[in-house]
């Protein structure tokens, strides 16, 4: 290429770098609501129960590893085999993978495409219409053409860059989407866990009402047989034995699909469930509570974030479209040689070459651009919306968390009150009924109130557990403080 002709080039490329802009919305992320307390009257200080006390510190960080606050190396050990196997994680994974590609994909377009061709052919002229294409006249004849061909699309007025952004928005939306997955991961198996050792607890108070029933039974049996007991309270013992034994099988039911689920959740089949058994005693409940600030909830909640990413891409594509309605502008040249023998390729006088510059502009499309452009606009408005939506979600799960502890801590001190207070008067049904004061039916009634209450107060303890994942899990799981982040 001459001198002249590289000049050429220059001054038709240059004043496109000099003019290019970005069409369309530049984002702005959304501010964040201006509330400084989850609930009424602000974040409550504590949740009493029964002696034991949950701290709640505002503004304070949370762990990145959270449940680990439950004291549980059992537990510790499920998570990290399911972080290494779960496929619902690992699909996750590969899908941020696949983002990031097309993302790199799509920045390819900033750069000329150079493409290098070599077309050799045999032919022959139709000397009957023709002369032949050859200086020695003969109709035969090969051909040999290389050549290298560069095309630029200069992103003029931005649309390219646009695209760009919007794949690196959706690259950041499935980011997040792996922080989703690991955080509902994370949370499922501890609220898994918890609710085993509930129902464990539950099965174990189940199975001791029903030795005591059966012990009850036993004793009318005998002293209806010695005519000291009416066959009426046999049959009513009878059927107070037949309810509690029918609570047994579904609470057995439930603690195995749960140990399925604990299997499916660290990657395995349900026939290879993990060897750790979980009991409410072997969990302990965390004392203290950090509560982030909700001016940060929006940057710690990874549904947050991917919502505010689709809508950063979705605003991204309005400047696609509006891009799409101008001039769409081209560069293309050739350098290449032809011969009619391989030897004489890059010889004198084979030499050829082009550049041609091209611009296209719609005039009429029946207004498809038009409408694509307006689509664009609705769908960031939806994106915008679903966004509001995500955020006041948000807001109303943590609030709910922070009722329901404490709601949880009146639920145990009133359960554990009315389990002692059970528990005093069944003695004194007991030692009653020893002395011939009451009959029998009213001691069966203060075992029945008793089993009751000792049941309720199991599941009340299990409470307390969940609603604590729960917390930490609407606070957004605390991904911005994993060791395994520490590095990017």
């Amino acid at each position: 290429m001459t001198i002249a002709t590289r000049r050429l080039v220059a001054s038709i490329v240059a004043p496109v770098f000099l003019w290019s802009c970005s069409v369309g919305p530049d984002f702005v992320r959304p501010a964040a609501p201006a509330a400084t307390d989850y609930v009424r009257g602000g974040t409550p200080s504590e949740a009493a129960a029964n002696g034991a006390s949950q701290h709640f510190l505002s503004g304070r960080d949370i762990p990145g590893e959270w449940w680990a606050l439950f004291h549980s190396a059992a537990l510790n050990r499920l998570i990290t085999e399911a972080l290494r196997a779960n496929p619902n994680l690992a699909a996750a994974q590969s899908a941020l993978r696949q983002a990031h590609e097309l993302t790199l994909a799509g920045q390819a377009a900033f750069f000329p495409t150079v493409q290098a061709n070599f077309s050799p052919s045999r032919n022959t002229t139709a000397t009957g219409t023709l002369s032949p294409a050859t200086a020695s006249g003969r109709p035969y004849y090969s051909l040999y053409t290389a050549q290298v061909g560069v095309s630029y699309v200069p992103d003029v007025f931005g649309g390219t860059r646009r695209q760009v952004e919007a794949l690196a928005a959706t690259e950041e939306t499935q980011r997040f989407q792996v922080e989703a997955t690991y955080l509902t991961l994370t949370a499922n198996i501890v609220a898994a866990v918890i609710q085993e050792a509930s129902l464990r607890a539950q099965i174990a108070a189940t199975e001791e009402i029903i030795k005591s029933e059966r012990e009850g039974l036993a004793i009318l049996r005998r002293q209806l047989a010695l005519g000291q007991a009416a066959g009426a309270d046999v049959a009513a013992q009878e059927a107070a034995l037949a309810q509690a034994e029918a609570t047994l099988p579904p609470l057995q039911k439930a603690l195995g699909l749960g140990r399925d689920l604990l299997a499916v959740l660290i990657g395995r089949i349900p026939s290879d469930e993990p060897a750790d058994r979980f009991e409410l005693a072997s969990l302990q409940l965390p004392q203290d509570l950090p509560v982030s600030l909700p001016s940060k909830l929006v940057d710690q909640r990874p549904d947050i974030r991917a919502a505010e990413a689709q809508l950063h891409a979705a605003s991204a594509e309005i400047g696609v479209a509006i891009a799409a309605m101008l001039p769409q502008i081209s560069l293309t040249g050739n350098l290449g040689s032809a011969a009619t023998s391989m030897s004489g390729l890059f010889g004198p006088g084979t030499a050829f070459w082009s550049v041609m510059g091209n611009a296209t502009q719609t005039i009429f499309d029946g207004g498809a651009l038009l409408h694509k452009k307006r689509a664009a606009e609705a769908g960031f408005d939806q994106a915008a919306a679903q966004y509001r939506a995500t955020v006041l979600s948000a807001f109303q799960n943590v609030a709910d968390s922070l009722r329901a502890l404490q709601a949880d801590a009146d639920a145990l001190t009133a359960n554990a009150t009315a389990e002692r207070a059970a528990a005093y008067s069944l003695d004194i049904a007991k030692r009653q009924l020893a002395l011939g004061a009451i009959n029998y039916l009213a001691l069966l009634n203060a075992q029945q109130t008793y089993n009751q209450a000792l049941l309720n107060l199991v599941q009340a303890k299990a409470n307390r557990f969940a609603d604590t994942a729960a917390l930490f899990q609407t606070l957004g799981g605390a991904w911005w403080n994993r060791r395994d982040l520490a590095g990017e």
